[in-house]
């Protein structure tokens, strides 16, 4: 996680404060910190949210592998269907044309 850093000090009038004008007196928390624990507080709603979105990502490569198989090993299927209907026709046209030769030749 990312530290934020100030680029510059604090100025003095802030630094001889005393705790209880940068503390709140609701939460007890510093008013110094508070902006940076708000920031924080966006970053892990960020976080979150992003964790969401990639929780089922697993699953659905999964799914998506499955799938993926099924259709290679459907495509494989077709592909030796047509060549082997290629073969027939290829067959039969030279039958065809064997015929054809004895007819007329």
């Amino acid at each position: 996680m990312d530290r934020h850093i100030p680029m510059h000090a604090l100025p003095e009038e802030i630094q001889k404060m005393s705790p209880e004008e940068t503390v709140c007196k609701y939460c007890g928390v510093s008013y110094l910190i508070l902006h940076e624990f708000k920031a924080m507080e966006e970053k892990l709603k960020a976080v979150e949210e992003e964790m969401k979105f990639y929780q089922g990502s697993v699953e659905r490569e999964k799914r998506l592998q499955e799938k993926l198989q099924s259709l290679s090993q459907e495509f494989d299927k077709y592909k030796t269907d047509s060549e082997s209907k290629n073969k027939r026709l290829e067959y039969a046209f030279c039958l065809l044309f064997s015929l054809k030769e004895n007819r007329f030749g």
